[in-house]
Order: structure tokens, then C-alpha cells, then sequence
């Protein structure tokens, strides 16, 4: 109906992409005038407020009651542990389901696919319980500890992950390895030297998806972690407005911006290799 060479097909083009554009950053721009917002109260505010107030970011780093620093290093460390530590095995267990021909290959990539397809809440009760007499004999490794969140996150990011980095390292041409190896690397040494850095593009992807991911996560940190100087940032932000008479939305909203920015800093230090790694790697299955 609308050529893309005539001037109303244009002029839809541009409103199309304006509105899609409008709706992704209206809810940002409302709850950062949430945040701004002398009231503690989403009732009766005003997208542009009459009074602006920075109170409530002050009171986050200032108020005891609420370690809101801590909650957001907790959920970086937390994350960026997880990613890196995921990256690192996924891209082992990729590489070799992607060279080596072994018996039980083809079973081992089908038992990932379909572990994967049942999501974690299943066993949510099995994961507690796992933690719980983990840490009877290995007690940083138990409930409340970030090293046992850490652990339950490497499982159930390894499925899909692992799935998708063989995709793109089958796209590599064998004949680099090949050529190393006649010059007397390894299989390791290859792989570590030839074959990593050309897979730049979908380790970033696997660390932004993980990172992502994890970071705002609520469930899983909610039930295993149960000290207030344990909990990640998303499981702090409910401390914010848990109780019909103690909810307080300015505040609230000043954290979710605040804490918004490390997901920033990665997808925009990483987002140039996004587009590379997630289309290369669905070359080739």
C-alpha cells in the first residue's frame, strides 16, 4: 500500500519508527519523574512534577535501613561472576561437541535441548533442598551464600548457551585449527589462540544474555538468599514497598533508575559484536 520510493510511504515509515520509539521510552521517562517526585505516592503524578526533589537518591546511600550500595554490588558481582564463568564453560563444552566426533555426542546435545526446555522454577523445591545439605558440610556454598546463587545460575545457563556457541563455531572454518596444529599447537592451544578470538562476537552475546539475565533476576535470589546485607538488587527493591503503610514509589523509582545503569555499561561496551553473533551463529546448526 505504501511504496517505500513515494513521500507518504516515508512519512509512515518515520511515524512508525517515532511511536515505536515514544513507547519503549515513556516508561522510563515516568518513573524517573517518579523519582524526582517530592511524593513517596504514583497516585496523582504529574509527568512533569511542580517541584523536583533529588532526596530520594540521597536517601539511598545515606538511609542504614537500606544498604542500597551494597544490594547493587551484590547483584554485579553476582552476575558478572556468573557470565564470565558461563562464557568460559560453554565455550569449552562448545568446542568440543563442534570438532570432536565421540560416542554420545548427538545424546548429550539432545539431553541439553530438552533439560532446557523445562525452566528452573520446576525445581525450585529440589534447588532449596540441594543448598540446604550443601551447606551442612561446605557452608560459603549453601543458602544465603552468593557462591550457591552463583552455582544454580551456571546450571541453568548452560543448555541454550551451549546450543547456541556450537552453531557459530561450526561456521569456522577447520582449516585455521588445521594449520596450527601442523605448526605444532595443540587442540587447547588452538582453540585458545585461534578460535576464541574469532568467536568474540557470540561470547559477548552469551555474556550479555547471561548478565541480563541474572542481574534482574527475582525469584531464585528471593528464596535463597535471606540476609538483608546478601540480597541483590532486585530482591532489595521490594524492601521499598512491602507493607500497605511503608510503601515509598519515589524511592523505589530512583533505585530502578540507578540500577539500571550497569546494564547499560554492558550492552553499550558490548552491543557492537550483538547483531554479528547472534545472525552468524544461526548459520549453521
Amino acid at each position: 500500500m505504501y511504496s517505500r520510493h513515494t513521500l507518504l510511504g516515508k512519512i509512515f515509515r518515520h511515524l512508525l519508527v517515532w511511536a515505536m520509539i515514544a513507547f519503549t521510552i515513556f516508561p522510563v521517562i515516568w518513573i524517573f519523574s517518579a523519582s524526582i517526585n517530592p511524593g513517596n505516592t504514583l497516585f496523582g503524578l504529574r509527568f512533569i512534577p511542580q517541584v523536583v526533589t533529588w532526596n530520594h537518591y540521597l536517601d539511598l546511600f545515606t538511609n542504614p535501613l537500606h544498604p542500597f550500595g551494597l544490594w547493587l554490588w551484590n547483584s554485579i558481582k553476582v552476575s558478572g561472576t556468573a557470565s564470565l564463568v558461563t562464557v568460559f564453560l560453554t565455550a569449552l563444552g562448545a568446542y568440543a561437541l563442534s570438532r570432536f566426533r565421540f560416542r554420545g555426542r548427538r545424546t548429550g546435545l539432545l539431553a541439553l535441548l530438552l533439560i532446557q526446555m523445562f525452566p528452573q522454577m520446576l525445581a525450585m523445591v529440589a534447588i532449596y533442598l540441594l543448598l540446604l545439605s550443601i551447606g551442612r558440610y561446605i557452608p560459603w556454598l549453601g543458602l544465603n551464600t552468593h557462591a550457591g546463587l552463583i552455582m544454580v545460575y551456571l546450571g541453568g545457563a548452560m543448555g541454550f548457551n551451549t546450543w547456541l556457541m556450537k552453531s557459530y563455531f561450526d561456521t569456522i572454518p577447520h582449516d585455521l585449527e588445521e594449520s596450527a596444529m601442523v605448526d605444532g599447537a595443540t587442540h587447547f592451544q588452538a582453540f585458545l589462540r585461534i578460535i576464541l578470538p574469532l568467536a568474540r562476537p557470540i561470547l559477548a552475546v552469551i555474556f550479555i544474555l547471561t548478565f541480563i539475565g541474572t542481574y534482574s533476576d527475582f525469584l531464585l535470589p528471593s528464596i535463597l538468599l535471606t540476609g538483608t546485607r546478601q540480597f541483590t538488587f532486585a530482591v532489595g527493591l521490594r524492601l521499598f514497598i512491602q507493607g500497605q503503610y511503608a510503601t515509598r514509589w519515589g524511592i523505589f523509582a530512583a533505585a530502578c533508575m540507578l540500577g539500571a545503569i550497569p546494564i547499560m555499561v554492558v550492552f553499550l561496551s558490548l552491543q557492537r559484536f550483538l547483531i554479528s553473533g547472534l545472525t552468524r551463529g544461526g548459520v549453521k546448526g
